[in-house]
């Protein structure tokens, strides 16, 4: 088979590197059918929903939990994502930017220690999703210019709360100890990240909750949310808690999706690399790495000794979140020439897979965990890509605010207890005025890049490629 129409293929476990993994294609579980009672309906069987269902259940074993699924367990977000794991929140200033310099520390010392916690409850429960933690290298790696990129970014880690010792700067000689990219001009090492295998979590994840007690309906999707009740096309939940746990995946409900929208995110999968070439890359430890790109590149080493990486996609008109997992030749090829770019010893390396999927954008861009207790409604989301390790945060607030429990976790700046999302998070601009303004960033990126790759200073122009890439954020995120 070509590689073009092996890519062409909508098959995800063929274009899903993660959905190979499985030793088994798990059984679809039945549809709802009927009308059922229960304690908690929760919406989205992705890892927000099956996080938030797992605390739920061990801190209260008694409640009735049903959990509705459009697809496929991890159809969405949860089992297409890169598998970071990492001790940060995107839009995290936006919580705690103005909070005493203690504070600030205390809320990046709960990020950070959710990576471990996450590792430990795997551990405890059995869940071999691959989980490993050897930190992440954000690299100035091509440009001169992303020296200072990376620089201003470690001030901002520290400025936030972060600890020295858990992000700090790595010279050109320590940083090609770890890998040997292109051009390693220096960067940072942040110890508070781990890589995972996602598909292998949210099914394990699913097993788990279901041996708990929890009752999960796939091809059921959930057509209204209303007051206490959530339905479907051949049946309903009545619960008196509600849980969206949709994410990037909101498109149905529309007022969630005014508030919540989806970009995408596209991966591809290196074929097992032999000895000779992880030496030539340097990368003995299974590190997750990134350089200082607008385009937001991630990628890492995985358990059986492949690289996946992937770049942030575009924006569809209309907020169309990514329904197949299937990606073209051309995204597929952007991503393996950013790579090389990267790391040129990957030069001829074959590409086995590439997929993609969406991820949530809040308006105002901060990631929340909400609970409104007068409506029963609670929901968790805009994680901006950084959903693998804040799910499980947030999973653990939503049942901690749910039970009424005061612990430091409702108390953090991104819970918020009665109040509805209308009232917290703001609503995303007509269209078409977020669709120019995604493409008006997306230029922006291409011309700040084409000046980097040049070794331009153009310092008034860079300037104004930065005004202008900051209007427009200012409207998409």
């Amino acid at each position: 088979m070509t590689d073009s129409r092996k890519y062409a293929m909508h098959d995800d476990a063929r274009c899903n590197f993660w959905a190979s993994t499985l030793a088994e294609q798990p059984t679809s579980r039945p549809h709802l059918a009927g009308n059922v009672q229960a304690d908690v309906a929760i919406v989205g069987a992705g890892f927000t929903g099956l996080w938030t269902a797992y605390y739920l259940k061990r801190l209260s074993p008694e409640l009735e939990i049903v959990v509705l699924e459009a697809e496929r367990v991890g159809h969405g977000a949860s089992g297409r994502n890169g598998g970071w794991v990492v001790g940060n929140l995107a839009g995290l200033e936006r919580h705690i930017g103005g909070l005493p310099l203690q504070e600030r520390r205390e809320c990046c010392g709960v990020v950070a220690d959710n990576v471990d916690e996450i590792g430990r409850v795997l551990a405890r429960e059995g869940i071999a999703a691959d989980f490993n933690k050897d930190g992440a290298l954000y690299a100035a790696a091509r440009y001169r210019d992303q020296i200072a990129i990376q620089r201003d970014y470690l001030h901002h880690l520290h400025e936030l709360g972060h600890s020295e010792e858990d992000c700090h700067w790595l010279e050109a000689e320590q940083l090609a100890e770890k890998a040997h990219f292109r051009d390693g001009y220096g960067g940072i090492y942040h110890r508070q990240v781990a890589t995972l295998n996602p598909a292998k979590l949210v099914a394990g994840l699913a097993e788990l909750v279901e041996r708990l007690g929890v009752t999960i309906h796939e091809q059921s999707r959930a057509t209204e949310l209303g007051r206490n009740v959530v339905s479907t096309h051949e049946g309903s939940v009545e619960a008196p808690t509600v849980v969206c746990a949709t994410e990037g995946y909101a498109d149905r409900f529309h007022d969630f999706k005014r508030h919540v929208i989806p970009v995408q995110s596209l991966v591809i999968a290196t074929e097992p690399l032999s000895d000779t070439t992880w030496e030539a890359v340097g990368m003995s430890e299974r590190l997750a790495f990134s350089d200082a790109s607008r385009l937001i590149n991630y990628g890492h080493r995985t358990a059986d000794g492949r690289i996946v990486f992937g770049a942030r996609g575009n924006y569809r008109l209309g907020a169309r979140p990514k329904a197949d997992q299937a990606i073209g030749d051309e995204a597929i090829r952007m991503r393996r020439d950013l790579l090389v770019d990267l790391l040129p010893a990957l030069e001829g390396v074959r590409i086995d897979y590439g997929w993609g999927g969406s991820l949530g954008l809040s308006r105002n861009f901060r990631p929340h965990a909400i609970f409104d207790r007068a409506s029963g409604l609670a929901t968790a989301g805009g994680y901006a890509g950084e959903g693998v390790a804040a799910s499980h945060l947030f999973g653990r607030t939503l049942a901690d605010m749910i039970l009424g429990r005061d612990t430091k976790l409702v108390r953090m700046p991104w819970a918020f207890t009665n109040a509805s999302h209308r009232q917290l998070i703001k609503r995303w601009e007509a269209e078409p005025l977020r669709w120019l303004a995604a493409q008006a960033i997306t230029y922006s990126y291409a011309g700040e890049e084409s000046l980097m790759r040049r070794g331009k200073s153009a310092p008034l122009l860079k300037r104004s490629l930065k005004r202008m890439n900051d209007y427009f954020a200012s409207i998409i995120e």
